[in-house]
């Protein structure tokens, strides 16, 4: 009994450690908040600097070797070597924020390349660790662990208001990026593997009901935080610290329930004496004993049910490249989500173009945005459980895009403060909440076998385009800034919010093609 104690507890705080290190894994997220620095310490121009965010996001073109590494080593291992790869990639560029060391620009962009490699690895051990240990809820658990990652921008710009001083405020985004993700790696660690337990749909729903409210309320509060509201970083800084580490009483709570059931059910066989309390010991393995093996049988019925499901639709690296499916749900996450993270790189040079000089605010805007977009997922997965209802994860996309589009065209056409703060509030929305059903979308359609590394196939197309997106919007920002490097007004990215309006149109058509082609 202690060992099924230990490790229901145990299964639970290795989801609470998995959303500890999405909070803290999406160090990309806050490139705007030091962009102008590199610029200015480089020397360089709007498309070299483009070049430096196509940079990390090309890491992602070989997290499928982080895939591939999570089939013959341990988690914990991978776990490692993506955050050492952080360490090294974000140290360094610290290191020469302060004038420790220099740099020439193609070394900034290979350190670009290794940081955002480690958000492969440290990804892959979330996903696989949450899928092993939540199979039959992996939608919900998937869509709630990763909503954290969009608070990850959000996390590190209030602990820089509320902690670090104005006198050391340069570079410390990229310390944080690089000393964070490896700490919490090395707390969370041993808890990141396959707990066998049995699963009790009573205390999985309360479990998932807890985290999903925990979150919601984490969303209010940062958003609440980042559209103006006069709280003192220090006051912000320590409720997003309670409210992180609250998930951590489920666990606990967990534990307390077993060591009360185990004192009631030893109590309750006290009571009996010896004769009784073996007939009905017996009697009751009898019920057990019966009632388990209908458990078995139902659980081993749905389970070789899953399991045939998943040999139809287990593909390898080579059926998934022939594939019309997987090129489709490619091109519609690259004129989804990945349009919509080019646009989140962009939106330091974007806010200084419109004259609009509190960065720091837009970046904030748009993680916690983006985190209430990664969280809606779960919650429609969790209702939709319990209604019976089935939104299938291909047109959600779609459906998701159409506020991008809207959202594009209106900074193309108003240049108001209010434009701008609504429109990154909206991008920052259906860019989490597109990124979070494609983590789970990714093993529906193509299985879970090779997972890891399908799933870091089509997120290989962030890199391509964040640089043919974010090369052209450079190319007409140099352009329109007569090539002195700096653009003031609307007309810097205008046609960039237009063709990146038609193209988020064109997703959406897409999107309801491969819906058509997939809905049976």
């Amino acid at each position: 009994m202690n060992s099924h104690f230990s490790t229901a507890a145990l299964k639970w705080l290795s989801l609470v450690g998995v959303i500890w290190l999405q909070t803290f894994n999406g160090t990309n997220a806050d490139f705007p908040a030091y962009s102008s620095q590199l610029k200015y310490l480089l020397s360089i121009s709007q498309v070299q600097l483009n070049n430096l965010a196509v940079a990390s996001d090309a890491g992602k073109l070989l997290g499928w070797l982080s895939g591939v590494a999570a089939h013959f080593f341990p988690l914990w291992l991978v776990l490692f070597i993506g955050a050492a790869l952080g360490l090294v990639g974000y140290g360094f560029q610290y290191l020469f924020i302060v004038r420790e060391v220099s740099l020439a620009y193609w070394q900034v962009l290979i350190l670009n390349l290794l940081a955002g490699n480690s958000i492969c690895w440290i990804n892959t051990v979330c996903y696989l660790a949450t899928m092993q240990n939540f199979p039959a809820d992996s939608r919900i658990a998937l869509s709630l662990s990763t909503s954290y990652q969009g608070l990850s921008a959000k996390m590190y710009a209030t602990v820089v208001d509320a902690f670090i001083p104005a006198r050391y405020v340069k570079g410390s985004y990229l310390l944080l990026n690089s000393v964070a993700p490896i700490a919490v790696s090395t707390v969370f660690a041993p808890f990141l593997r396959r707990f066998e337990v049995g699963d009790r749909p009573g205390i999985t729903n309360c479990g998932f009901v807890a985290l999903i409210s925990v979150a919601f309320v984490t969303g209010i509060y940062a958003v609440v935080g980042s559209v103006g509201a006069h709280i003192p970083p220090m006051v912000l800084a320590i409720g997003l610290l309670i409210l992180m580490v609250a998930p951590l009483t489920l666990p606990i709570g967990v534990s307390i329930r077993e060591v009360l059931e185990q004192k009631w059910k030893s109590r309750d066989i006290r009571v009996f004496d010896y004769s009784v309390e073996n007939e009905s010991g017996d009697g009751l393995d009898k019920v057990v004993a019966e009632g388990s093996g209908h458990g078995d049988e139902e659980a081993g019925r749905f389970e070789n049910g899953r399991i045939e499901e998943k040999e139809e639709l287990e593909w390898a690296v080579n059926e998934l490249l022939r594939s019309l499916n997987f090129w489709l749900y490619f091109m519609v996450y690259l004129m989804g989500a990945t349009l919509g993270l080019v646009f989140l790189n962009n939106l330091g040079q974007i806010a200084e173009s419109r004259g609009h000089s509190k960065t720091s605010t837009l970046v904030s805007l748009s993680s916690s945005c983006g985190f209430f977009g990664r969280l809606m997922p779960s919650i429609v997965d969790y209702y939709s459980s319990k209604w019976k209802v089935n939104l299938p994860r291909t047109i959600s996309m779609g459906m998701l895009m159409v506020p991008m589009v809207v959202a594009f065209f209106m900074l193309a056409i108003s240049s108001t403060s209010i434009t701008l703060y609504v429109s990154t509030a909206v991008l920052g929305v259906c860019t989490g909440a597109i990124s979070s059903i494609s983590v789970s979308a990714t093993p529906e359609l193509f299985g879970t076998k090779n997972f890891g590394l399908n799933h870091n196939i089509v997120v290989a197309n962030i890199p391509l385009g964040s640089f043919f997106f974010g090369y052209a919007a450079s190319v007409l920002y140099d352009r329109e800034g007569g090539g002195t490097g700096r653009c003031v007004g609307m007309a810097c990215f205008q046609r960039t919010f237009i063709s990146w309006g038609c193209v988020s149109s064109v997703g959406v058509l897409l999107s309801i093609w491969l819906f058509i082609r997939t809905r049976k």
